[in-house]
């Protein structure tokens, strides 16, 4: 009984296969951005990005179908100009960064739904917007994985100016480093996470595997390093475990493997270590904020 439900969907179906390697990809690479954007305080510009590849993945099914390199390259050339104009509007002008990604986002989500419907059926803009990680195939599987291996490799070769910039952005300005440089390079490698995302997950739900094990790891830890290592475990398990209810149930994947990822977060925030229910629960009375 217990080989039939946990292990023979991932041994005797390929495209379970397949669907468990990307969502190990997924969790490797999209947790690290995922602890970042909530170190950097850009939780929403995240969502913000993520919804904003819907045009340029939009066009790319215009001109190519359903293509993998057309929808992955216009969803990734929508989310850095997106990233860029709303960073020039915030420069430019007395509107907050974070408000100009809201306004690029809704106008980037109406623009690409739009573009589907002129081309596509409902059945693709589903596709689109929510995703369909039990269809990955080895060309996305590829693009996964190698997005993973890249966010690794950048993040690793910026780490130590991204992280002061984090916590103390003037000690950059003061040594002649510009720190905006390492904030558009991460915003590129955050971008490339969610356009691997959104071809297992979709547009919609491409943050959720990024962000809310981040969450999680944060009532736990509070080294950028062990965040990492607890939220990357937790976005794979709950995409494995996402994926072995979703083919038993008949439901659809994206969506449960982020309503996993909300349990952990949700028992995090209720029994982590740090900051959570739990904690505030244990101090004695006076202590209590």
């Amino acid at each position: 009984m217990l080989y039939e439900y946990l292990f023979q969907p991932f041994i005797e179906f390929g495209f379970m296969r397949r669907a468990l390697v990307a969502s190990l990809a997924l969790a490797v690479g999209g947790s690290s951005i995922g602890v970042f954007l909530i170190l950097r305080r850009m939780s929403l510009m995240g969502d913000a990005l993520a919804h904003a590849l819907l045009p340029g993945a939009a066009l790319g099914f215009l001109l190519g179908g359903l293509s993998l390199p057309a929808m992955s390259l216009g969803g990734f050339l929508a989310g850095v100009a997106t990233a860029l104009v709303s960073g020039a509007i915030a420069r430019f002008s007395n509107l907050r960064e974070d408000a100009s990604f809201a306004a690029a986002y809704l106008t980037a989500l109406a623009l690409g739904v739009l573009i589907v419907s002129l081309r596509g059926s409902a059945v693709d803009l589903m596709n689109i917007l929510f995703g369909a990680i039990l269809a990955v195939d080895d060309a996305a599987l590829y693009l996964v994985v190698s997005t993973a291996t890249l966010t690794l490799v950048g993040l690793a070769a910026i780490y130590r100016p991204l992280v002061v910039e984090c916590f103390n952005p003037g000690f950059l300005a003061a040594m002649g480093v510009r720190g905006s440089l390492y904030h558009y390079l991460f915003l590129a490698l955050a971008v490339l996470n969610m356009v691997a995302g959104f071809q297992a997950l979709g547009t919609l739900m491409a943050l959720g595997i990024v962000l809310l094990p981040a969450v999680a790891a944060s009532f736990w830890a509070r080294e950028v390093w062990s965040m990492t290592l607890i939220a990357g475990p937790m976005a794979f398990a709950s995409a494995a475990v996402g994926l072995l209810v979703s083919f038993h149930g008949g439901l659809p994947s994206g969506p449960v493997i982020v309503l996993f990822a909300s349990l952990f977060f949700v028992g995090s925030l209720l029994l982590g270590s740090r900051s959570s229910v739990r904690t505030r629960l244990s101090r004695p009375v006076h202590l209590r904020g």
